[in-house]
């Protein structure tokens, strides 16, 4: 059963969004109500604004065994018609009073009563096989794809995480992260939900609320690093909100690499060191540091149970070497069923079972696998070297000059490809030859960089990924 805590609910807190709860037992009946409005549709869109609503939604189509598919609520025209297009859903549900843009006016809109209850029997548990969730990828390369993601991998792979985390039901989960996508939604909510112990979300990011949380029930915090970045800020400048966070059990980053100086500010503050992970929409979480293991920085840990990893070269064929750049394939129950409407997709991506992820890693001597970049726009060949961006960035990082970082390659007539740092300085902008001294000397002379350009701020995502096609522009 995916969310096996609905059959037998507590009055356990099981939703807080500031002074908006559900209990466990709440929302077992408030779902019943959302079930029996959802007139027999096979798949369903949810508005996914930060609120209860967009929570009650989610967990009333599941229940019913309904695909959900979550609309990012700054969703842009074209986007928003593609993926209406491509998955066709019968119905949007939203909070009552939101305003929803044109190009949904054509489907029927079910408003989600927070107070809405309704008894009896669950519906009967729908095929673990079922896509429980259409996610659609950035469409860094293209139309945005329609991840089918089936109610076996999100099982799976949350149990995983639960042996990994010492995650159980004594343990509350806070963060502010988007409700449309698989950090915030599946990991976030579904996670702390199928476990029983609850999520708080506290809106738009912000470091004292945080802190205040896990000062009271919160033991975890799910976060992106941008707000780690914040967050240890905050926590240098006010002794508080260090004391906070430093009561959490467990501190969990992901998303993109946390770099390794932020790594080091929140264990100086806190006492505390974060977890990473590496996952992705096709895969959930692949990968862990477990929470009685070594925290490293600059690693996302072992692959989680069940999960099998391995690293491929230019060719497709496996290798064991340690310390060696490759492409990471995962295979496993956590993996998806294909892309919506693209089997030539599909087909590139799956092959004997095995996922090609596009990311480049490198194994440890001990297996903890270290993420240098993706394939696409993070791989650069210099000089007959393959070199990961994320590695030179990482060190650049521990330039006192260097506020911000993205690390690219762009054709060089000897080289093949130089590498260029895009720098958001912390202060007066540090000279070329000390930035590349610095690289140098942390790593090796090949991986210096050739180029430095100085930037206000770098492009982001609403995940907080840096993204570096902006920068080619």
């Amino acid at each position: 059963m995916l969310l096996p805590t609905l059959s037998d609910p507590t009055t356990r807190e099981a939703v807080r969004f500031g002074d908006e709860v559900l209990t466990f037992s709440e929302l077992a009946d408030a779902a019943r109500a959302v079930v029996s409005r959802l007139g027999g549709a096979r798949r369903v869109a949810v508005w996914a604004t930060p609120s209860p609503h967009t929570c009650l939604a989610v967990v009333g189509a599941l229940v019913a065994g309904v695909t959900v598919v979550p609309l990012n609520p700054k969703v842009g025209e074209r986007e928003l018609a593609h993926i209406l297009a491509d998955s066709s859903p019968e119905l949007v549900l939203a909070a009552p009073g939101v305003d929803l843009p044109d190009g949904l006016a054509g489907l029927a809109r079910v408003d989600v009563d927070l107070a809405a209850r309704e008894s009896g029997p669950l519906p009967e548990e729908a095929d673990p096989e079922s896509p429980a969730f259409i996610v659609y990828t950035s469409g860094t390369t293209g139309p945005p794809k329609g991840v089918l993601m089936p109610r076996r991998a999100i099982a799976s792979n949350l149990d995983a995480l639960a042996d990994a985390w010492e995650w159980t039901a004594e343990d509350v989960l806070v963060h502010a992260l988007p409700l449309f996508h698989v950090h915030g939604l599946v990991v976030g909510v579904l996670g702390p939900l199928r476990r029983g112990g609850g999520v708080r979300h506290v809106g738009r990011f912000d470091s004292a609320v945080i802190a205040a949380e896990l000062a009271g029930p919160a033991t975890m915090m799910f976060g992106v690093p941008t707000m780690y970045h914040r967050l240890a800020a905050d926590c240098e400048a006010d002794p508080a909100v260090a004391a906070g966070v430093g009561r959490a059990r467990l501190l969990v980053s992901g998303s993109a690499a946390l770099p390794a100086s932020d790594h080091a500010r929140i264990t100086r503050a806190t006492g505390l060191a974060v977890v990473e992970r590496y996952g992705m929409t096709e895969t959930l979480m692949n990968t862990s540091v477990r929470a009685s293991g070594d925290r490293r920085p600059g690693t996302v840990g072992l692959p989680v149970d069940g999960v099998e990893l391995r690293l491929v070269d230019d060719d497709g064929v496996p290798f064991a070497e340690v310390e060696t750049v490759g492409e990471i394939e995962v295979r496993g129950p956590n993996l998806f069923l294909g892309y919506l409407n693209r089997p030539d997709a599909t087909a590139a991506a799956l092959h004997d079972g095995w996922f090609r992820t596009g990311d480049m890693a490198v194994r440890e001597a001990d297996g903890y696998v270290r993420i240098v970049g993706r394939r696409a726009t993070d791989l650069i060949k210099s000089g007959g070297y393959k070199i990961g961006a994320g590695e030179i960035e990482n060190a650049l990082l521990e330039h006192p000059g260097v506020a911000e970082v993205a690390v690219t390659g762009e054709p060089d007539d000897d080289l093949g490809e130089r590498i260029v740092a895009w720098v958001v300085p912390a202060g007066p902008p540090p000279a070329l030859e000390e930035l590349a001294d610095h690289v140098a000397r942390l790593l090796s002379p090949h991986k210096r960089p050739r180029v430095v350009r100085y930037l206000e701020s770098l492009p982001r995502n609403e995940m907080g990924k840096v993204t570096k096609r902006a920068l080619g522009a």
